[in-house]
């Protein structure tokens, strides 16, 4: 019990003096992730608003898809990674292998999925509202689609964080990717896994700390849109 309250002890105490590594590695976690996050929404978000608004053939495929790989493995996105960018892979010769490249790749894979069918969930019903309005003034596709974009904001930004709170926590895919190499490619998952081990469980708690205040933070976040989209402020 007392090994525990020191851990936990030495462990706030890094927290409150910004402790080099902890802070390194939060900054480099951070860093990547909000990195595949643009790349993805840049991706998901155009994606839903076009699966709301078109009408084709093979739509609701697309859309049973899309739902079923927000249930994608992160270690199986990991390993299909590793394959590709690996030296017998297709694409080894570009050296991404266990580079923060390799770690955003594999991050984007696993939050567009999650991005776009959140987000499609809300942009449909925003469609269902202006459907007729828009159809009315001729507008074009291009500007329907930029239309739900801007006035469904706010639950775009929902999806986003949700896609911010899968990329934050994951470990399997980028311990795979990343080879959690110290100063490189060392982020709070995987460094939390391997100060484990080791025993030194002040960082590794010190680190869970930030984790969680990330986390909390995310959902606080996502919570204050809902409450503001239901109330109709910005």
């Amino acid at each position: 019990m007392s090994e525990l309250w020191e851990g936990l002890t030495q462990a706030f105490w890094l927290v409150v003096t910004l402790d080099a590594d902890l802070v390194g590695i939060t900054l480099r976690s951070l860093r990547v992730t909000l990195t595949a996050l643009i790349l993805a929404s840049a991706i998901a978000l155009p994606l839903a608003a076009f699966l709301a608004v078109r009408r084709f053939r093979m739509r609701r495929l697309t859309i049973a898809v899309l739902n079923a790989l927000m249930g994608l493995p992160p270690v199986v996105v990991g390993l299909i990674v590793y394959v590709f960018l690996s030296r017998a892979g297709p694409l080894g010769v570009l050296g991404l292998l266990f580079t923060p490249t390799a770690m955003v790749i594999a991050q984007v894979i696993i939050i567009v999925p999650l991005i776009a069918s959140v987000a499609h969930q809300s942009l449909r019903e925003l469609w269902a509202e202006y459907h007729d309005l828009l159809i009315s003034m001729n507008t074009t596709q291009t500007q329907r689609i930029a239309t739900l974009l801007w006035d469904g904001r706010r639950a775009l930004l929902t999806a986003a964080l949700a896609g911010f709170g899968r990329g934050i926590g994951e470990v399997g895919a980028i311990m795979i990717v990343g080879g959690n190499i110290d100063q490189v490619t060392r982020v709070l998952t995987t460094a939390i896994a391997l100060e484990t081990g080791k025993g030194n469980f002040a960082l590794a708690l010190g680190l869970g700390f930030v984790l969680i205040a990330l986390a909390v933070a995310v959902n606080l976040a996502i919570h204050w849109l809902s409450r503001t989209e239901t109330e109709g402020r910005w």
